[in-house]
C-alpha cells in the first residue's frame, strides 16, 4: 500500500474531484476538471453517469471506487472590471478611534468616555435614544446634556455585544464646549478597483477584501456608501518591504456610479446606476470556478493612468480551492515587464483587479506580499458573487418543473 502513490492510476484517482460544477450549456465530458493519462484511462475505463442524477461514478475494472457530485450552474456572464473607483462609506453609528483629556479645570483633566469604559473600536449607536448617524448629531446631544448638567445615555456596540452606558460631559473652558473625551469618525474614503458587473441584476463587486478603519484596523460597519468614477494621477512604485500605491482623484458629488450596501471580507458590493463598459470584452465573460483554475498564465485588468483600462500578464503560482469561503484562494505573480517597470508589482489601489484565464473571469487580486511586491493573493470569483447576492446555482426544483 505504501507504493500506491507511485503509480499513475492512483495519482489520477486522488486528482478526481469530489464535486464538479458545470454550466447548463456544458456536457460533463467537456467540463471535467481533472486530466487523465492514457494509462489512467485504461485503469479507470468508465465514468458512469446515472440517468436523471447529479453524480458521476468512477470505476476500476468494473468496480465503483469514487463518486463525483455534479452541480449545475447558471450560465452567468460578467462584465470584467479593472476600472479605478473611489469609495466613500458612511459608518453605522459613530466609531470611537481614540481618547483625549478634557480640561475641565486646572486641577484635573479627565476623559469621560474612558472613565465610562468606552474603548477604541466601539461603535456609538444611540445617544439619549436618538440614532447617531453623524458626528454632528453626537455633538448636539453632548452640548444639550452638558447645558442641562445631565448624563448622556449611550447604546454601544462592541464586537457582537450591544450594551448601555452613560457618561457626563465635561466643559473644556479653553474651547468653551462640552466634550466627552472621545475621538470619533463617521465616514471613510479611498480608492480601489472594480472587479465585475452583473448586467442581469445590476450588482457589482470590487476590492476583493474588507475596508477596515485606518486607526482601529477593524472592519467598518456601514450605514450607506457611494462608489464613484476615479482618475489615476500617479503611481508610487513598490519595493521590498514598502508597498506601492495608486494615487487618484474623484468627486463624490459629480462622479457617482452606484451605491455600496455591504463591506465584507470579500470586498464591497451594491448596485450600479448605469453599469460599466469594457471595450475589450463588450459581451462579458463566463465565470471560471475554483476547481477550473489552472496553475500557469493568466491576465489581470487594471488602470495605471487616467481611466485607461489595460491588460497585463500574470501567473497563477498556486490554486487552493476550498469548499468553504476563503479570501486567499490563489497566489498570483506579476510577470508583465511593463507593469513591473511602472509599479514594481501589486500596489495599493490595485485590489479588485479582475483575473482572467482561459476566457473566463476567475477572481480578483486582493493582497500584496510586503517582502515580495511582485506577488500576492487572489480571491476566487465565486465567493465575491455569493457576497454580491448573485445566485450561481441552477435550481433543481425549476429543472424538475420544466421537465414535468
Amino acid at each position: 500500500m505504501l507504493a500506491l502513490p507511485l503509480f499513475s492510476p492512483f495519482q489520477e484517482y486522488l486528482s478526481i474531484p469530489t464535486e464538479l460544477r458545470i454550466s447548463t450549456s456544458q456536457s460533463i465530458e467537456s467540463s471535467q476538471a481533472w486530466s487523465q493519462t492514457d494509462e489512467a484511462r485504461t485503469a479507470f475505463s468508465s465514468d458512469t453517469v446515472e440517468p436523471n442524477t447529479s453524480e458521476v461514478f468512477h470505476e476500476f475494472a468494473g468496480i465503483p471506487l469514487k463518486k463525483t457530485d455534479v452541480r449545475k450552474m447558471k450560465d452567468i456572464r460578467l462584465v470584467p472590471g479593472g476600472h479605478s473607483v473611489g469609495v466613500q462609506l458612511q459608518t453605522k453609528g459613530v466609531l470611537v478611534v481614540g481618547h483625549h483629556l478634557v480640561n475641565e479645570n486646572k486641577e484635573e483633566s479627565t476623559s469621560p468616555g474612558e472613565k465610562a469604559d468606552i474603548q477604541v473600536g466601539d461603535i456609538l449607536l444611540k445617544g439619549n435614544g436618538e440614532e447617531l448617524n453623524s458626528m454632528e448629531k453626537l455633538s448636539k446631544i453632548v452640548e444639550k446634556s452638558g447645558d442641562q448638567n445631565e448624563p448622556v445615555e449611550l447604546t454601544v456596540k462592541r464586537g457582537e455585544e450591544t450594551f448601555q452606558t452613560s457618561l457626563t460631559p465635561s466643559l473644556n473652558k479653553k474651547d468653551d464646549q462640552y466634550q466627552i473625551g472621545l475621538y470619533v469618525r463617521d465616514s471613510a474614503a479611498g480608492i480601489g478597483t472594480m472587479t465585475f458587473y452583473h448586467p442581469d441584476s445590476g450588482k457589482y463587486g470590487a476590492l476583493g477584501h474588507v475596508i477596515a478603519d485606518m486607526d482601529t484596523r477593524q472592519p467598518i460597519e456601514i450605514n450607506k456608501g457611494t462608489i464613484v468614477e476615479s482618475n489615476v494621477t500617479s503611481i508610487e512604485k513598490g519595493s521590498q518591504g514598502v508597498p506601492g500605491e495608486k494615487r487618484a482623484e474623484f468627486s463624490l458629488k459629480e462622479d457617482r456610479i452606484g451605491t455600496i450596501t455591504e463591506n465584507s471580507a470579500f470586498g464591497i458590493f451594491g448596485k450600479l446606476d448605469d453599469g460599466i463598459i469594457n471595450e475589450k470584452y463588450p459581451d462579458g465573460l463566463p465565470v471560471g470556478y475554483s476547481e477550473q483554475v489552472e496553475e500557469g498564465p493568466a491576465k489581470i485588468l487594471t488602470v495605471l493612468e487616467g481611466e485607461k483600462l489595460q491588460e497585463f500578464d500574470v501567473e497563477i503560482v498556486s490554486n487552493m480551492p476550498k469548499d468553504k469561503p476563503v479570501t486567499k484562494g490563489m497566489i498570483v505573480k506579476i510577470t508583465d515587464p511593463e507593469l513591473l517597470k511602472k509599479t514594481g508589482g501589486i500596489v495599493q489601489g490595485m485590489s479588485g483587479s479582475p483575473i482572467i484565464q482561459n476566457g473566463k473571469i476567475i477572481g480578483a487580486v486582493t493582497h500584496v506580499f510586503v517582502n515580495d511586491p511582485t506577488s500576492g493573493y487572489g480571491v476566487h470569483i465565486e465567493w465575491m458573487l455569493k457576497e454580491a447576492g448573485v445566485d450561481i446555482y441552477k435550481s433543481e426544483e425549476k429543472e424538475l418543473n420544466k421537465a414535468g
